[in-house]
């Protein structure tokens, strides 16, 4: 691990201020990742800014019934809150199926959205790995890909996103609100993580500097009809072959609302709009299910490690929608 300066912040402005400072500097929160990845030598900031000491801890309801989620919350805090429990359950369900209890109780809702992959290339000084060092190439393309990515991939970057509370937070269409030298502003959740495309190092839609203060979710009634299934080698403290958020309202048989997104599929978590398309409107049936499943998936390809994948996200699919509205008209 290279030496590095640490400085501690009270407030936003100081934080964004301190970082700008530095050319190489990083945010410290719960460190959960971030240290892991210095101690590999893989992060190599000449700085930590720590944030801990903000007032960003607060999770609020709003006027409107939505949630205001503080930026340091920790991922524990978050999981056991009633309102959340309450009213997104995929929510609650997705932290707690993330990590250890030890690891929820350090990491904070902002350090969870910018952890970086866990592929073993990534993690590999050795391997060639465009994320790490861009233009070196990509090893899992020919390599053991059993864990990667069969959608939204590119030709130089095949890793997955390996976040279980961001595949709720996408399906909830989630709102990021953040900070920096240029001022305040707000990034659809949809947009915060990027596809590899031919820059798979640029992992965020943050511009340099920027800093996370808080994430939003609007009052969604069909939210509170909700689950998060992660389907993982072992059943604990693993990360998702793939994982289901979803959320159903139905009436009379038919399809009135829906919200899906997928993890561990993809190099950001995925929003699986093409099968909500489907299903919006639809009968309410394990046959429509199935047809939204494969519409969502006729795009993806799979790798000689991962195809199973497919009819794995397929079939999770289907069995989460099942459960969601086996017991009848759901409003």
């Amino acid at each position: 691990m290279r030496p590095f300066t640490y400085v501690r912040a009270e407030d936003a402005a100081t934080a964004i201020t301190l970082r700008s400072q530095h050319l190489n500097a990083r945010f410290l929160g719960g460190g959960t990742n971030l240290v892991d990845l210095m101690r590999e030598n893989i992060e190599q900031p000449d700085a930590l800014v720590d944030v801990t000491g903000l007032p960003l801890q607060e999770i609020r309801e709003l006027a409107d019934g939505g949630i205001s989620i503080g930026a340091a919350v920790k991922n524990t805090t978050l999981a056991t809150h009633r309102l959340i429990r309450e009213r997104y359950p995929l929510l609650s369900q997705a932290i707690v199926c993330g990590a250890s209890g030890q690891i929820r109780n350090m990491a904070t809702v902002a350090g969870n959205m910018m952890q970086r992959t866990r592929c073993c290339y990534f993690y590999d000084a050795t391997a060639n790995c465009n994320k790490r060092l861009p233009g070196s190439g990509c090893d899992a393309i020919d390599g053991f890909s059993r864990m990667h990515a069969i959608l939204g991939a590119s030709e130089h970057c095949i890793a997955t996103h390996p976040s279980d509370m961001c595949v709720a937070l996408a399906a909830l269409d989630a709102t990021v609100h953040v900070d920096g030298t240029g001022g305040a502003r707000t990034i659809p959740f949809g947009l915060f993580h990027r596809l590899p495309g031919d820059t798979p190092h640029l992992e965020t839609a943050l511009e340099p500097g920027e800093l996370i203060t808080s994430v939003q979710i609007s009052p969604l009634a069909v939210a509170a009809n909700s689950i998060y299934r992660k389907v993982r080698d072992r059943s604990s403290y693993a990360f998702a072959l793939v994982s289901v958020a979803a959320a159903v309202a139905t009436s009379d048989g038919v399809m009135t609302d829906v919200r899906i997104a997928l993890g561990g599929v993809a190099h950001r978590p995925w929003r699986a709009l093409e099968a909500e398309r489907v299903l919006r409107g639809g009968p309410v049936d394990d046959g429509a299910f199935g047809r939204a499943a494969d519409a969502e998936l006729a795009a993806a390809r799979a790798t000689k490690d991962n195809g199973f994948k497919l009819e794995l996200a397929k079939r999770t699919i289907v069995s989460v929608l099942r459960e969601l509205t086996e017991h009848g008209s759901v409003r």
